[in-house]
């Protein structure tokens, strides 16, 4: 009998685990302009609905962009982080 407890409590750990919830994405966005020059944009939160924590860290993520062109280089650094 004992077994079987165990059993059914570790089965709604795991089940409680992995559930969906809203998930907060925070990003800071920081460019570097040609000439150097570095601006850092306040952070900006997303929330994610009905995601797992898994699924969500692959969404919330960091993005690099760059631009090239006869001023030279800009480029936009995107950090996020799950909350």
């Amino acid at each position: 009998m004992k077994k079987i407890t165990l059993l059914a409590v570790a089965c709604v750990a795991i089940s409680l685990a992995s559930c969906k919830k809203d998930r907060d994405c925070e990003c800071t966005t920081t460019t570097v302009s040609a000439n150097g020059t570095t601006t850092t944009g306040t952070a900006q939160t997303t929330t994610i609905k009905e995601i797992s924590k898994g699924d969500a860290k692959t969404q919330c993520n960091k993005t690099v962009w760059s631009n090239t062109n006869s001023g030279g280089t800009t480029t936009q650094t995107t950090d996020c982080k799950l909350k």
